[in-house]
């Protein structure tokens, strides 16, 4: 019997090969095909007379074939058939380029619906538009996301024979039916029916409607799953705030947005609970401080704290940080646990860590190992949250007894995404700059110009600075993006012959790659040229220009992060932006870029121009994808679905009620594939 846990491999006209291809699209079960949702319709059921209808639109409409198409073949590889058609109100010449199946169906008096882009003067033409029987083919059409092999109309067809065979399955619904009652929902069969083939434009969006409430719904419950588990009493308690000890000695003043912050993490961890907190700020807004005031007081009560780095020059340049802040407090000592020490290092440290003697440890994933044991382990803090995810900080947690949280993130997100992403976590904002901080100026430029900004950079780095030069690709392809690595030798050997210059990538060995950013960290390299790898973990105040080759290749949020990279010390920076894109949308980036360094502003722009979709790039969150919600249009729906979450979850937290057995179910399952776990 087909179930919805059923291999599409199974459904009939899928066979092994077919599946392989639906598996690049997600689609592994036949309940991940009735998910796989169309990303546009075609309405071929709104039919316009031909004289009327618009130019230079996708549009449908309806005629009887004159005559049989002619054929003709224009030369060698390429064969036109053209054929007039008509409707009560004009004539109308289709042309098909080398379709001779196509053409072969079209019948002289018969009627069909022609869907495509009418152009032409007084005589209208169709280019190889669509062609349906007149019959038949008057309704709307879903069009899905595809991978090469497969077209939309067999996906269609699988959905709809997936449909036939479940049969009455496609009652069991997953809400309640009080809840659905409530929020003026359709049913589950219903909003799958006619997200699929839908009826008409009402019914797609009752369908569209049912099926985002729940998607949002699921994410939320369990969310609020993993934010139950942090709500068991800690054994970290905190009786006393030591801020003030703390600022005294600081060479400077934290800014309101860092006091507020402090504040925030000092009230959550007196609590009998753990705090579970993200510190979100803008590249050089203080992080860092904040982490080490509040680390103080936790050390200060008798515990011990761990912050965790993506990469091990961040940990290294943390580490020495700390060391600077905590310099006049002889009682704390800043340990460093990196995969390049060596053996008698790393027990050294080990050993400090175990008896307490190390009350701050600072290191990449090798403090998740298993032989780092804390003596009263009581705060963890990990940085760059978007590298780590749910797992990671919850197996850090997992090394003391409910030790309190602090996530750091220099990757400005919209209020409306951080609304679902860290909805396991309380927010702190840091949205001041401290003073001194000279703003970065950024301009874009085409390849035109290129000389020009070498010019630039040469001058800077004769005066002893030092730039980085960005590229989207490592090695040169078949296509024009400048490729890092023979960039770099072009560079050493020509504009900069005579300057050190560096090159950095992702495919690079660790080591090699660690080598490298701490020869541009200590100034013995004047010039890195790199890749995105660049984008987390280098924190040079010496570096004053950042250049990136084929901006347009890059979002916002990623072009941001990048410039980030400067501006990081005394001196003033610049970020110059080299494209020779026209489109509009890589026209608006850029000029947004050059418009404001507000990290905040950016990210909303950046959710408008690109979608939440794609705003994650390789959805490093750890999170569920959204297969059809859109955070930008459908806030109120998320609202509406916290609030019932909300409600679900304080009347019956772990989903043990009948009645929503084949929510828990679904929740688990959501969470399940993406390495979380949602309810407790």
């Amino acid at each position: 019997m087909l179930t919805l846990a059923t291999s599409v491999q199974y459904l009939k006209g899928v066979g092994e090969k077919r599946a392989e291809l639906l598996a690049k699209l997600g689609i592994r079960t036949v309940g991940d095909l009735l998910s796989h949702f169309p990303r546009q319709y075609e309405d071929w059921s709104a039919v316009l007379p031909i004289a009327s209808a618009p130019r230079g639109e996708s549009i449908c409409v309806r005629g009887t074939a004159l005559a049989a198409p002619v054929e003709r073949r224009i030369r060698k590889g390429l064969t036109l058939y053209t054929f007039s058609v008509s409707d009560a109100s004009a004539l109308m010449r289709v042309t098909l380029f080398n379709n001779p199946y196509a053409a072969q169906k079209i019948k002289p008096g018969e009627a069909y619906l022609f869907f495509g882009t009418l152009t032409g003067g007084t005589v209208p033409e169709m280019s190889s538009p669509l062609i349906e029987s007149a019959e038949t083919g008057a309704r709307i059409r879903p069009i899905y996301p595809l991978t090469a092999g497969l077209n939309s109309k067999y996906i269609e067809k699988l959905v709809s024979t997936a449909m036939l065979a479940l049969g009455e399955q496609l009652d069991r619904d997953l809400l309640p039916d009080s809840l659905r009652r409530e929020q003026h929902l359709c049913t589950r069969r219903y909003a799958l029916e006619n997200i699929h083939f839908p009826a008409d434009r009402e019914a797609l969006e009752t369908a569209r409607r049912r099926l985002v409430f729940e998607e949002l719904l699921l994410l939320q419950l369990g969310l609020l799953g993993i934010k139950g588990r942090s709500l068991a009493e800690t054994a970290v308690k905190v009786h006393r705030d030591y801020t003030e000890e703390f600022c005294s000695s600081l060479p400077f003043t934290l800014t309101g947005a860092q006091s507020r912050a402090v504040k925030d993490c000092v009230e959550d961890m007196r609590r009998s609970t753990p705090m579970n907190r993200l510190l979100q700020g803008d590249v050089g807004s203080g992080k860092t401080a904040v982490a080490a005031c509040v680390a103080y007081t936790a050390i200060r009560n008798g515990w011990q704290c761990v912050m965790m780095a993506p990469t091990e020059i961040l940990a290294r340049q943390h580490q020495e940080s700390l060391k600077k802040l905590f310099a006049d407090k002889p009682n704390v000592r800043v340990g460093l646990l990196t995969g390049s020490l060596t053996k008698a290092q790393k027990r050294a440290v080990l050993e400090q860590v175990e008896s307490g003697e190390c009350q701050l440890l600072v290191g990449t994933h090798a403090v998740l190992s298993e032989a780092v044991q804390f003596a009263a382990l009581g705060l963890v803090i990990t940085d760059e949250q978007h590298r780590f995810g749910v797992r990671q900080r919850a197996a850090l947690a997992a090394k003391g007894m409910h030790p309190h949280l602090l996530v750091m993130s220099a990757t400005p997100i919209p209020r409306t995404l951080a609304l679902m992403v860290y909805g396991d976590l309380d927010v702190s904002v840091l949205n001041e700059l401290p003073p001194g901080r000279t703003p970065i100026e950024t301009y874009a430029i085409d390849t035109a110009k290129r000389e020009r900004a070498y010019g630039y950079i040469r001058k800077f780095l004769n005066e002893g600075r030092q730039a980085y030069i960005v590229c989207p690709l490592v090695e040169e392809g078949e296509t024009d993006l400048v490729a890092a690595e023979a960039y770099a030798k072009q560079l050493a050997a020509g504009p900069f012959q005579g300057y050190t210059v560096g090159l950095l990538h992702g495919k690079m060995k660790a080591k090699d790659k660690e080598q490298t950013m701490r020869d541009f960290a200590e100034n013995r390299l004047s010039l890195l040229v790199s890749t995105t790898v660049v984008e987390v973990g280098m924190d040079v105040p010496n570096a004053v220009l950042m250049v990136v080759e084929n901006a347009e290749r890059f979002g916002l949020a990623q072009l941001h992060q990048l410039r980030g990279r400067v501006g990081r010390g005394k001196y003033a920076s610049t970020c110059i932006l080299i494209s020779d894109a026209q489109n509009a949308e890589a026209v608006r980036r850029l000029k947004v870029m050059c418009e404001t360094t507000d990290g905040f502003k950016i990210a909303d722009a950046d959710l408008q121009l690109r979608g939440p979709g794609d705003f994650f790039g390789d959805r490093q969150h750890g999170l569920p994808e959204l297969k059809i919600a859109d955070l930008l249009n459908d806030m109120s729906v998320l609202h509406e679905a916290q609030a019932a979450a909300r409600a679900l979850h304080d009347g019956d937290p772990s989903l043990e009620r009948p009645e929503n057995a084949l929510l828990r179910d679904a929740v688990a399952t959501l969470f399940t594939r993406t390495g979380e776990q949602g309810l407790n």
